[in-house]
């Protein structure tokens, strides 16, 4: 009997370099080097004697051999989750609740997806978003209000558990006939005497004041509005300057409405984790991965982390 040189690993990469589009990409989704991925790909090439996919172009171009095998994976690959959830839910308990806490405003725009994503594998779970924006959303989870946050810093004194979602660009968003639209990147004095758009937050819940403004000690007026479009309107109307998430603003940008640009000459990065309570469920673990790998493959511009 031929001792097959499949692996369950085997059957992720496939899926991954398909779903991401290329080798660069299915490595970061993969936590892997791009080269342990080729390796790993290579090897199974080898013991069948035949290319798996086109190395050159992009999209991978899978062949007749590639797809047979990523027919495989489409059919075990989620029989396999499915198996695993099952287990879970047999050890842990059949049913849950899942209270979603946010602190930004943009979170919606890949949450909701993940969500849905979630609700369809785990339909015994109650998911549901706690009401309203909240300056403290770990707070909610000591209260019991709230088992998972949404959070863009780590803070070592919460006792809880932290789990990384993704990094992401911001970028300084102007009107067209702004002067500081020619300049190949902003850095934090040119903020100095404008006004800055953005949601009504506190201070040091904006990466732009956070991490560029404060330590530059330039201090600037802010107006703010509940809505992003509404924000880009008034960039669009030369109101001030805005800085928000790439993939945030990218179907704006393809429209032409604003111009963009990086804050600093090596950009300026945001990044977003899930916390929750010591001990998670096996669901709430499931949720991050979700969450990790839909956004991955439907945001611009992000990198896990």
């Amino acid at each position: 009997m031929m001792q097959s040189p499949l692996e369950f690993r085997h059957l992720r990469t496939l899926v991954a370099l398909r779903d991401a589009g290329s080798l660069v990409r299915a490595a970061q989704l993969l936590n892997l080097t791009q080269s342990a991925l080729s390796h790993q790909v290579k090897l199974l090439e080898d013991r069948y004697g035949a290319a798996l996919f086109e190395r050159k172009s992009v999209p991978p171009q899978f062949s007749a051999a590639g797809l047979r095998l990523l027919a495989l994976a489409d059919t075990l690959l989620p029989q396999i989750a499915e198996a695993e959830r099952d287990v879970a839910r047999l050890l842990d308990g059949q049913t849950g609740q899942l209270r979603i806490a946010v602190e930004c405003h943009t979170c919606f725009d890949w949450l909701m997806p993940a969500m849905d994503a979630f609700r369809h594998r785990w339909p015994e779970v109650e998911l549901d978003i706690v009401s309203g924006f909240h300056a403290d959303p770990i707070g909610l989870i000591h209260q019991n209000r709230a088992d998972v946050a949404i959070v863009s810093e780590l803070d070592a004194t919460e006792a809880v558990d932290y789990h990384p979602l993704f990094s992401f660009e911001i970028r300084a968003l102007l009107a067209h006939s702004h002067s500081l639209a020619a300049k190949p990147y902003l850095v934090a004095e040119d903020f100095a005497d404008q006004t800055l758009i953005t949601y009504p937050v506190p201070d040091e819940m904006l990466d732009i004041v956070r991490q560029v403004l404060e330590p530059a000690g330039v201090r600037v007026a802010r107006r703010t509005t509940e809505l992003t479009i509404a924000m880009l309107q008034l960039v669009a109307s030369g109101r001030g300057l805005a800085a928000l998430p790439l993939w945030a603003v990218q179907g704006y940008l393809d429209r032409g409405y604003v111009v963009a640009r990086p804050v600093g000459p090596q950009g300026l990065t945001g990044r977003l984790y899930a916390a929750s309570s010591k001990g998670a469920k096996p669901y709430l673990e499931d949720f991050v991965q979700i969450t990790r790998e839909s956004c991955f493959l439907s945001l611009k511009g992000i990198a896990l982390l």
